[in-house]
């Protein structure tokens, strides 16, 4: 250990020496983010401080100590602002206020000062695609054709073929002015006018108010979406389904970007992560570069279906081929089934297997609420159960289609999202200890045995392994910062060597049958073993 520290300390001395530019290089390239794990939480699911059933701000602030012992540095918070919740927050009727089911802005600024004592950032969801038809600035724009607020969104007198992200047309026609809105969403989620200089200002204001309150960055939704350059042509329709080419990505979309990053560059040391709206690297890498996005969510990774040890690989190594900077490295959002279904079969030990990838690999590790614990999938029954806007639209849609109740709720629960989203387990009490009285959504019947009291006294569960490897990424910099040496797919086994300022370390990941692993003279083995069983890993410094 001491000859590798000696090592490292030598060739940053001779680098100095024979390249002046190195120092300062090397500390422009440190950046806060590059060294965070990611905790996202979704915000009505977390800890209910008061018994309605819903997560809140004194909620959370009461578990920071658990985050900070998890070894997280820094938290993405959903939508927290006033909103008739159609879409859980992500319809927002009031960018400056705390919606109450949350708590008020003097609970927000203790968490957030909580947090900053812990080490722990937060940055906040934005959504500035649409608002809640409930905003004023709605309200007053459908008064009348020549209100001041008219133009903050998109009024036509006949609609084109634009359809809806979560099914249908996407216009609704309002019968103050005779007009059809347009939403690429829900009808109560009008699209804004990002071609007007008004609604650009309004949203640098809401920018700068956060910023001011000390939020430490962004993570912006749907921000590709953005309608910057009106309603253009109609979409094409390709095998009987809509090509989303004309509303979406459109051409003002970068500039709107460049406006939004100035507007945070203003303050110091803050960070922006982007929702692009595509699974595809080619649009992804476009909107990543210092004046556009920090990072954008890498969805070619991390919303892969179905496990694939090839396909992974093949993404991690598109990922390094095609990104300008970090990719970001996750496998559950509040958007997507939990991943302990969807990727590893239900088995905790294949889930710590893919955590330890996206912790050791190169890029910004995001982990979603619950995933430490093992969390499952809940599941509709019946349509009372669905809360989800998209899927209830689905399934609606569905009986409108002739199809019959059972038929329409597995069309439901096909694009029901609620599946993630239910309320954290923290012991075997009552509520699974998130409420003391009612939940907004169904609690998983697994609480009992899937809880964090429950987990943390096991020395091997899936809770101390997440801690373990969070911790060893923290304190390892080779995996903040390390280059790949090299990338590797065998079989069922992916590996690589990461080296930063003289340090190396290698990660193999098992996903098939049980192997011995030769290690390299001196390698210092700093998390598993040499006997790699299906679905573990080794983690290993060498000289």
């Amino acid at each position: 250990m001491r000859s590798n520290l000696l090592k490292s300390v030598f060739f940053i001395l001779l680098m100095i020496k024979t390249n002046p530019t190195f120092a300062q290089k090397t500390k422009a390239d440190q950046k806060w983010w590059k060294e965070s794990v990611f905790y996202q939480i979704y915000m009505p699911s977390y800890a209910d401080s008061n018994g309605d059933g819903y997560g809140d701000f004194k909620g959370m602030t009461q578990k920071l100590d658990y985050l900070k012992e998890l070894g997280i540095k820094g938290i993405w918070l959903t939508p927290f602002l006033t909103s008739p919740k159609v879409d859980n927050g992500y319809d927002i009727a009031n960018y400056y206020e705390v919606d109450p089911t949350y708590g008020n802005k003097a609970d927000f600024d203790t968490f957030l000062n909580e947090a900053h004592k812990r080490g722990i950032k937060v940055i906040i969801d934005m959504v500035f695609n649409h608002t809640s038809t409930d905003s004023k600035w709605f309200q007053e724009s459908r008064k009348s054709k020549d209100n001041p607020y008219r133009d903050y969104y998109i009024w036509k007198d006949e609609p084109n073929n634009w359809e809806s992200f979560f099914g249908g047309t996407a216009w609704e026609k309002d019968a103050l002015t005779n007009q059809y809105y347009y939403h690429k969403f829900d009808t109560r989620m009008a699209d804004l006018n990002w071609s007007n200089a008004k609604v650009v200002a309004e949203i640098q204001n809401v920018l700068r108010f956060w910023l001011d309150a000390g939020v430490d960055g962004f993570r912006l939704d749907v921000i590709n979406f953005l309608t910057t350059n009106g309603i253009t042509k109609d979409n094409p329709i390709k095998d009987g389904k809509q090509d989303h080419i004309n509303d979406i990505d459109q051409e003002g979309v970068k500039n709107a970007m460049k406006i939004i990053k100035a507007t945070v560059n203003e303050y110091d040391n803050r960070f922006i992560v982007g929702e692009i709206g595509s699974d595809k690297i080619e649009v992804l890498k476009q909107y990543q570069s210092q004046d556009l996005l920090d990072v954008v969510f890498n969805f070619n990774f991390g919303s892969i279906k179905e496990f694939s040890t090839q396909r992974i690989f093949n993404e991690l190594q598109s990922m390094e081929k095609n990104m300008s900077s970090y990719p970001t490295l996750f496998f559950g959002s509040h958007d997507m089934p939990r991943m302990i279904d969807r990727l590893a079969d239900t088995n905790p030990d294949k889930a710590v297997a893919l955590t330890a990838l996206i912790l050791t690999a190169k890029g910004v590790p995001f982990i979603y609420y619950g995933e430490e614990i093992g969390m499952h999938n809940i599941i509709a029954q019946n349509i009372d159960e669905m809360v989800d806007i998209q899927g209830r639209t689905h399934y609606k849609l569905s009986l409108e289609k002739g199809k019959n109740t059972g038929e329409a709720l597995l069309e439901g629960n096909e694009h029901n999202r609620d599946k993630s989203r239910s309320p954290m387990q923290w012991n075997s009490n009552s509520f699974a200890g998130f409420s003391n009285e009612k939940t907004w959504i169904k609690i998983n019947p697994d609480y009992k045995k899937t809880n964090v009291a429950v987990l943390t006294p096991q020395k091997n569960s899936i809770l101390n392994s997440y801690k373990k490897l969070i911790t060893l990424r923290n304190n390892e910099k080779v995996l903040q910062y390390g280059n790949y040496d090299n990338l590797e797919c065998q079989g069922d086994q992916i590996s690589f060597t990461r080296s930063y300022e003289g340090d190396r370390i290698t990660v193999i990941i098992n996903f098939g049958l049980k192997k011995e692993i030769k290690l390299p003279e001196k390698a210092t083995i700093l998390m598993g073993n040499k006997t790699l069983k299906p679905s573990s890993f080794i983690i290993y410094r060498s000289l």
